[in-house]
């Protein structure tokens, strides 16, 4: 196959002027450009020019749990082989990066070079606005734009009711794009495969988020499994288990990927930062640089919270995401461990201090 037309057999996956600069010199040594679509167990399934190929990732298993091959990857892989190999990747774009639920504090990659991460939420019940922050806080971090898309809209049939949920999560995601759509009536489904013909768009939510069969409306026809959600809870068993590519008949890919159980954050400081980007843009007009938001005076951000321009939920949401972000990047960083404690220590010795000169005030 021609470069030309190997060119557009792999456009449709995303491929474009600048991947194609960058793979040249792998092309020189005769390996084959492609795409990751799945992967499992060492191995993955790569799409290109000459079709969708297995290769083994042995080559590119380092201890950096970050840096093994994962879906949306544009890869290197051998041309011929059995078994073949993928050499190695194509440096990201984007990365879309979650801590592991183990001991360890390793990073998890979920998916690689997205532009659109299109978070779902399901309206089966009480929104659950702290887990649609943590969704957009690793979004942003990622490096791709975020979506909220609110599913299974044909749930709540009161159209007031509908914008009043709206207008609630884009308080809770400010400068963000919030869908309401239903696969089972099309609606809303048209706007977001615009968005999604943009490139690559990466699909994430909890399980019974409607994941799988928004995908499929998508895709227009049911490629991906569905299974039942619960009535007592609307909850959902995991239908996907691995993350899959998959190219949309308007345009653009769409990785679908398992319910997350959870979602800790990863490094997440600038993420965190564009979610509450009004408690950031208050916390510059603080009298102190290096303002807690905990009592100091001048702290424009309680002078918000007094007024009620600031809700309390955010800024305990805006706290809870900090912490947790300072304490990660501390167990994985030596030198941010030691800054973290030494500033533990201070505010505890200036809150003990101010606490003494109560005392004598009142005494």
């Amino acid at each position: 196959m021609t470069s030309s037309s190997a060119f557009l057999a792999l456009a449709r996956y995303g491929w474009d002027d600048a991947w194609a600069d960058e793979f040249a010199r792998h092309d020189a040594e005769g390996l084959l450009a492609g795409r990751v679509v799945r992967v499992d167990r060492g191995q993955c399934d790569v799409v290109t020019a000459d079709g969708t190929v297995r290769a083994d990732t042995a080559f590119v298993t380092p201890n950096d749990p970050l840096r093994v091959v994962c879906t949306g990857d544009w890869v290197a892989v051998e041309p011929a082989g059995n078994p073949r190999y993928v050499r190695t990747y194509l440096p990201r774009r984007t990365a879309f990066v979650r801590s592991t639920s183990s001991k360890r504090s390793e990073g998890q990659i979920l998916a690689a070079n997205v532009d659109h991460a299109i978070v779902a939420v399901p309206l089966t019940g009480d929104l659950d606005l702290g887990r649609i922050e943590r969704f957009l806080a690793l979004a942003w971090e990622s490096g791709a734009r975020p979506v909220v898309v609110l599913t299974k809209a044909d749930l709540v049939p009161d159209a007031v009711t509908l914008s009043y949920l709206v207008q609630d999560v884009e308080t809770t995601a400010p400068g963000v794009p919030v869908l309401a759509v239903s696969a089972a009536t099309g609606d809303g489904i048209d706007v977001l495969a615009a968005v999604a013909a943009g490139g690559t768009s990466v699909l994430l939510g909890q399980s019974g988020a409607g994941k799988s069969t928004l995908a499929n409306a998508l895709i227009g026809e049911d490629v991906m499994v569905v299974q039942a959600t619960r009535d007592v809870d609307g909850k959902g068993r995991h239908t996907t288990t691995t993350r899959n590519l998959l190219a949309l008949p308007g345009g653009g890919v769409l990785i679908d990927t398992p319910g997350l159980r959870g979602v800790g954050l990863w490094d997440a400081q600038t993420g965190v930062g564009q979610v509450f980007a009004e408690i950031e843009e208050l916390a510059g007009q603080c009298r102190f640089h290096d303002c807690a938001h905990t009592g100091e005076p001048g702290c424009a951000v309680l002078a918000a919270l007094d007024s009620g321009e600031l809700p309390e939920r955010r800024l305990d949401s805006y706290r809870k995401l900090m912490r947790e972000n300072q304490w990660i990047v501390a167990k994985t960083d030596a030198r941010a461990r030691t800054e973290l404690r030494r500033d533990w220590k201070r505010k505890g010795a200036e809150g003990k201090a101010a606490m003494e000169a109560k005392r004598g005030r009142w005494a």
